[in-house]
């Protein structure tokens, strides 16, 4: 096991294409790290780096004590589980696991040894002697893990190795995942564009956007103090409602927040100061206001009208697609909202919905910084 140390790490291609812009991040000896981001973040040229497929441009990257800019894929002691397993189909369970060990010229018993333990970890005693055609895709996905594990590597990295199963088999595969990292306390790094999958596996998530780091925190931290609009808008389902909002002082220690020609929220002035300090006190930012944050208002309570556009229903629950004002509101009619309500209640198309203010805490605020929009 060990460490792995970015330190102003980045990746330029020949053509120019920066894939990786200073990166800094220290992953500890025996964490789950998720790192989560859209196609073309620069998801790959991150394993490919740690793996030592990819040359690095500048800065260093570290595995343990070793600085391994300049270290052979073989040095570095890094296994790797690719999306689509990699087993070989003429091999049964038991040769594709030993395969790694034989390739590396260990002793027999040695190697009989090391399959029986992944064996045993990862429940494939009854398949040993079956090929991979005769599994189901969990199966195979733990044969996968397993012949990366009986290397004994520093490293684990995981390149979104469950998005060839279903559903209901992600969820359980996942947990083993997470489980099988916990009894090994192996260092996992674990790749993935799902922001579902980093929520519930990682410990600690990196958001990674046009090869820049995003943020990196616990799910919680995440999910409830975005660092910023990609942030927000990326983590969690459905996404947050991100707009451009205007901040009218309302009363002393009060704003209110205005979008689309209506009022949507009120929040403190504390936390109106923090928002407009960034942005040299301009009064327009983007809000951001999560859909469970959203309920119907009651008759005696302040609120603000929107459109329903569509509605999904979900059983438990119900996603109304909607935009701020009333049908006959020609102001903010391209904003598009989701609301997520409980139950399944009944609702039409053109309908206008009164929503209530969200509770000041939900609502985020995120200064118009050029420099730093993402």
């Amino acid at each position: 096991m060990a460490a792995v140390r970015f330190e102003r790490l980045t990746k330029i291609y020949p053509n120019g294409h920066i894939a990786l812009k200073e990166l800094e991040l220290h992953i500890d000896d025996g964490e789950l790290m998720v790192v989560v981001g859209p196609s073309g973040c620069g998801k790959s040229t991150f394993l490919r780096i740690l793996a030592g497929l990819e040359e690095i441009t500048s800065g260093a990257l570290w595995i343990g004590e070793r600085r391994a800019n300049g270290l052979s894929p073989q040095a570095r002691n890094i296994a790797m589980v690719f999306q689509d397993y990699a087993l070989y189909p003429t091999m049964t369970v038991r040769e594709n696991l030993a395969f790694p060990l034989k390739m590396r010229k260990l002793a027999s018993a040695e190697r009989e040894r090391r399959v029986a333990w992944a064996a045993e970890l990862l429940e494939l005693g009854g398949v040993l002697d079956r090929r991979p055609r005769e599994l189901s895709g969990g199966q195979r996905q733990r044969v996968a893990m397993g012949r990366a594990l009986v290397r004994e590597p520093s490293v684990f990295l995981l390149d979104e190795p469950l998005s060839n199963l279903d559903a209901k088999l992600r969820a359980q595969v996942r947990a083993e995942i997470g489980d099988l990292q916990r009894r090994t306390g192996t260092t996992m790094i674990y790749v993935t564009h799902d922001q579902v999958e980093a929520m519930t596996l990682g410990r600690r998530i990196t958001v990674l956007h046009h090869g820049q780091i995003q943020q990196v925190a616990d799910p919680q931290t995440l999910y409830a103090a975005p660092a910023n609009p990609f942030v927000a808008g990326f983590m969690g389902s459905p996404p947050m409602n991100l707009f451009p909002a205007e901040l009218e002082p309302l009363a002393p220690g009060e704003y209110r927040v205005r979008t689309a020609g209506h009022v949507v929220a009120r929040i403190t002035a504390d936390r109106a100061r923090q928002a407009l300090a960034p942005s040299n006190g301009m009064p327009t930012l983007t809000a951001g206001i999560r859909p469970e944050a959203l309920r119907r208002a009651d008759e005696s309570e302040p609120g603000f009208p929107v459109t329903v556009l569509n509605v999904e229903y979900l059983g438990h629950e119900t996603l109304v697609h909607c935009r701020p004002g009333s049908p006959d509101s020609a102001p903010g009619s391209d904003q598009a909202w989701i609301v997520r309500l409980p139950g399944m209640p009944a609702l039409d198309q053109g309908e206008t919905l009164r929503l209530a203010y969200p509770a000041p805490g939900e609502v985020h605020l995120f200064a118009n910084n050029p420099a730093t929009d993402c």
